[in-house]
């Protein structure tokens, strides 16, 4: 039997990010409580030993509150940083030259090392280095096989191995270090649902994660430099889904320039049917204080009326003073921006074109019958997940129960707008179809006697890609009697 749980109220998913003040089993299942409904794991800090407890409570949580829960596993990726000082930290003065070289001694405010041969063979004069995540830039002015000169436009402390961002330049980097093929072969052991993969540049770069996971997990870009962005449509059709990575994307871009390139990440990741996350910074100063500003609020509610599927807590609930609470808040706003009457038609804004194929067509369909009857909820059975995905992408004004025979589609959907995923055996005739489609409706709260469902499936049952099957159902009060 299925444990009935309820779905959010919600449509927007919440991600919280586990870290020092939220990495036990109480303070997850606090989390999740809270609004949480998928965890993302930093492979950029801890070993994988310190990442399995954590992983083996979620999976525990799962198992106790009868809900699939997503594990979102974020590679660290290619991390550009300068050398260090003999004296640990110099003063960058604006105006002044300073030089990057392949030299290993220690440097000063002249000069200092720079361990990225890829650098320097893809540097042009003119392009701009930013140094400790934008808070000095340089303009290079002359370069050689070895040696980068650049002048201070704007100047600060430098100390020891600050990291380095490259604009201008599209570096012959591979995507994956050795760590990240390390981290990606123990994320993939360890049965994540995602794995998102850092400073992606080109769609090539997917390729790679792409073998190695083998099918075994779903694979996330992360949006975080404008050469990405100059490349959007193929990126986002290369992966599963995408991630608009504020932070790294609000270095190498003017600030003025970051809102308007999420809102066309996300209204591009909409349009091509893959889930969406707006993450960093949505509510920095509950690192510290237990409510937002004015301005964090309305910066989650705009991801929330562009129609994004996720939201993300980075710092706010990994290393915070008030993780709980900031995932409350985020849950309330969220809540609070689904009930404005005008929501609707803010989410609407963003126009789909479905393909010309049958489960595209059933799935623009299954919302505009959904609308038209006034029902309850779309049920869609599904092994691969694709079906959900295709109706979640219209944005239906009703919620969607997603009926799966494998957890691990389940489990993937805890990033998918409106969807309510139950693991449960598969069935296999019209007949069961269109039973189990009301007793689950009614068992998760989508339904009650005397209300309509659209139900949404593939015939013949248990063929992934098979969406061909549309048909509306009358719930009469005694459909809770059968197996689950």
């Amino acid at each position: 039997m299925t444990k009935a749980m309820a779905p959010r109220s919600r449509k927007v998913r919440v991600l919280a990010t586990l870290g020092p003040a939220s990495n036990t089993p109480e303070m997850i299942a606090a989390l999740h409580s809270a609004g949480a409904d998928a965890f993302r794991i930093n492979m950029s800090h801890g070993d994988q030993e310190s990442k399995i407890p954590v992983i083996e409570a979620i999976r525990a949580l799962e198992k106790s509150t009868g809900r699939p829960i997503t594990i979102l596993a974020d590679l660290q990726g290619p991390k550009l940083r300068v050398g260090k000082f003999a004296d640990g930290k110099v003063m960058l003065e604006t105006g002044a030259t300073f030089r990057l070289d392949r030299d290993k001694t220690p440097g000063d405010a002249t000069r200092v090392e720079l361990p990225h041969r890829e650098i320097f063979e893809a540097v042009t004069e003119g392009a701009r280095l930013l140094l400790d995540d934008g808070k000095m830039v340089l303009r290079v002015t002359g370069y050689g096989a070895d040696w980068i000169d650049t002048r201070v436009e704007v100047g600060g402390a430098l100390s020891n191995s600050k990291g380095l961002n490259v604009p201008d330049m599209i570096l012959p980097l591979a995507a994956l270090t050795e760590k990240d093929r390390s981290d990606l072969a123990f994320a993939v052991a360890q049965k994540v649902d995602w794995i998102a993969l850092s400073f992606v540049q080109r769609p090539e770069d997917l390729a790679e994660a792409r073998r190695l996971i083998g099918g075994q997990t779903a694979l996330l870009a992360k949006i975080e430099k404008p050469s990405a962005v100059a490349r959007l449509e193929e990126i986002v059709e290369a992966c599963d889904g995408v991630m608009v990575a504020r932070g790294d994307l609000g270095v190498e871009l003017p600030p003025q320039n970051v809102p308007p390139m999420q809102k066309r990440i996300v209204e591009t990741a909409r349009r091509m049917g893959r889930p969406v996350i707006v993450a960093t910074q949505m509510l920095e100063s509950m690192i510290t204080s237990p409510s937002p500003t004015r301005a964090e609020v309305s910066d989650v509610a705009t991801a929330v009326y562009d129609g994004a599927d996720a939201i993300m807590l980075s710092a706010e609930s990994a290393a915070g003073q008030w993780p709980v609470e900031s995932v409350t808040m985020m849950d309330a706003i969220a809540d609070s921006v689904e009930r404005d009457p005008a929501h609707g038609d803010r989410v609407h804004f963003t126009v789909m074109h479905p393909d010309p194929t049958t489960a595209d067509a059933l799935a623009e369909a299954a919302k505009s019958i959904a609308a038209n009857v006034s029902a309850s909820g779309i049920i869609c059975f599904t092994m691969s997940g694709s079906t959900a995905r295709r109706i979640a992408r219209e944005r239906p004004s009703v919620p969607i129960l997603v009926l799966t025979p494998k957890i691990e589609t389940a489990r993937r959907m805890g990033l998918l707008w409106g969807t309510h995923a139950v693991h449960t055996r598969d069935v296999d005739s019209f007949e069961d179809m269109v039973a189990k489609a009301k007793r689950m409706a009614m068992r998760h709260g989508i339904a009650k006697g005397g209300d309509r469902v659209v139900v949404c499936a593939g015939v013949p049952f248990g063929t992934p890609g098979s969406t061909n099957v549309l048909h509306v159902v009358t719930i009469v009060g005694d459909e809770l009697k059968g197996r689950s």
